[in-house]
């Protein structure tokens, strides 16, 4: 006699709600089902508050035609800022990288997102990324320094060399973090402390 498949949940809406918090990065299915059954435990009304919120993250929230950041209007609220240091550019990765350095305290120019780094392994080229949207905020004028803050990887010292290549030809200084982060590290791990002297005492690309 065939044994008869186990349902491994008591229901079916239960398992989608698991399986979907699973494709969250870091989730496993153990902490999905811890999550699932949260959101089970909650009062209808704070469900549905979250629901909204997860809802309206990806439909309404957008990002800076300036510098690609998060933005709930066409420019963010660090490009709009009239106090902040518009001749001075700083590179990221990620709105992560934002935010980190935000948190620093410790630099007061914008920022130009790029939406990753360069890795031929997993099929990103310069084409996939906000380089050439840079060289133009570059071209366009106005723009006195343009800090690399790439993380120190394969990749992103690749990304970095080849924006300098891209940025060679423009009046423009180009500088990068100071090595306060070790070589290989990711900045996302670094203490605020490490971060913010990185910023404030970096260096002439060409000198790294």
């Amino acid at each position: 006699m065939a044994s008869q498949s186990i349902q491994q949940y008591p229901s079916q809406l239960l398992e989608e709600a698991v399986n979907a918090f699973a494709k969250l990065p870091g989730i496993g299915r153990k902490s999905a089902l811890r999550m699932a059954l949260h959101v089970l435990r909650q009062p209808v009304e704070e469900a549905d508050a979250f629901v909204e919120a997860v809802h309206r993250l990806r439909h309404d929230v957008g990002y800076c035609e300036v510098c690609h950041n998060v933005s709930d209007a066409g420019v963010c609220g660090i490009c709009a800022d009239a106090s902040r240091d518009s001749r001075t550019v700083c590179v990221v990765e990620s709105v992560k990288e934002v935010m980190l350095i935000e948190n620093t305290g410790q630099y007061r120019g914008l920022y130009h997102v790029l939406g990753g780094i360069i890795s031929p392994i997993n099929g990103i080229g310069p084409g996939d990324l906000e380089i050439a949207s840079l060289v133009e905020r570059v071209a366009d004028g106005g723009v006195d320094e343009v800090v690399l803050a790439l993380n120190p990887t394969m990749e992103g010292d690749t990304t970095s060399f080849y924006i300098y290549r891209k940025l060679a030809d423009f009046d423009v200084k180009i500088t990068t973090i100071a090595r306060g982060i070790a070589i290989g590290d990711d900045m996302e791990y670094a203490d605020e402390v490490t971060l913010g002297r990185s910023i404030v005492n970096r260096v002439s690309y060409q000198t790294i």
